[in-house]
């Protein structure tokens, strides 16, 4: 499913594309996304954007009335900027169309994300207001890992997935980043030093601003807005190489289930 730097590599793709352009009519599919499509969106009709940011998964457009269009991709979303006139293909969902910038399509196979219409103050939401901080704010520290692990039993992997403790490490990026860390991902998290924690936090971040370079992952679904895959996949050093080897130490890399999310790590390399 896309995760935090597929939603980023979507954000930088369309923002400078309709930023400051009047929206001038909205179509629908009529079908249910994760939540119903609200007759609310309609509304948006007449109001410019000026601004396009993203919280955790989320993606947010600002309106110039203070309200917002929240999106979530889901398992299998994508959001594709088309010509003028472009007519709805099957799995489009919802179409923001402009007056002068590209048409903003929303396509979504699975139907497990949403589109939503927020007029109250978009930090208030219930699905934006309890996240954890990003993994690029100051806030996030290795102190501030060891200060939340303090006690946790739970694998080192589930609590760095955990957005209550950081938002957009998904499973691909967290099974990169404890490579990179040479981490074992069933570590209790109570018991890694804060030295430890340091490698960590660096490896979190330079896997996630490696993938948001390379334009995400493709693996199924995700495309960027203008229809190519993200390279990420080409980087890849555990995920997905069950019983390969190895690019450090030839070891066979191994696969297992961590809440119910497939694992991949080198059990030579991570400890």
């Amino acid at each position: 499913m896309p995760e935090l730097p597929e939603v980023e590599t979507t954000k930088r793709g369309i923002e400078k594309a309709i930023i400051g352009n009047e929206i001038s009519g909205v179509w629908t599919s009529g079908k249910n996304l994760r939540y119903p499509i609200s007759p609310k969106l309609a509304a948006v009709t007449g109001l410019s954007v000026v601004d396009v940011s993203r919280r955790a998964k989320y993606l947010l457009i600002a309106l110039n009335d203070g309200s917002h269009l929240l999106y979530h991709l889901g398992m299998s979303g994508m959001m594709r900027l088309r010509d003028s006139g472009y007519k709805p293909e099957k799995h489009d969902h919802v179409i923001i169309r402009f007056s002068a910038a590209p048409e903003l399509v929303f396509h979504d196979p699975r139907r497990f994300g949403c589109v939503v219409k927020v007029d109250d103050e978009i930090n208030q939401h219930p699905l934006i207001k309890r996240l954890g901080p990003e993994p690029f704010d100051e806030v996030f520290t290795p102190a501030y890992l060891k200060r939340l692990s303090k006690n946790k039993t739970t694998p080192v992997k589930t609590f760095i997935m955990n957005n209550d403790v950081v938002v957009g490490v998904g499973n691909i990026y967290a099974s990169e980043a404890l490579f990179q860390a040479g981490i074992h991902p069933h570590r209790k998290a109570g018991n890694i030093s804060l030295k430890r924690f340091g490698k960590l936090h660096e490896a979190v971040i330079g896997v996630l601003t490696d993938a948001i370079n390379a334009g995400g992952t493709t693996l199924k679904d995700f495309h960027q807005s203008d229809g190519k895959p993200g390279y990420f996949q080409q980087k890849l050093m555990v995920y997905g190489r069950h019983e390969q080897k190895c690019f450090n130490c030839n070891s066979l890399i191994k696969k297992v289930i961590t809440g119910q999310r497939s694992t991949f790590y080198c059990p030579h390399c991570q400890r």
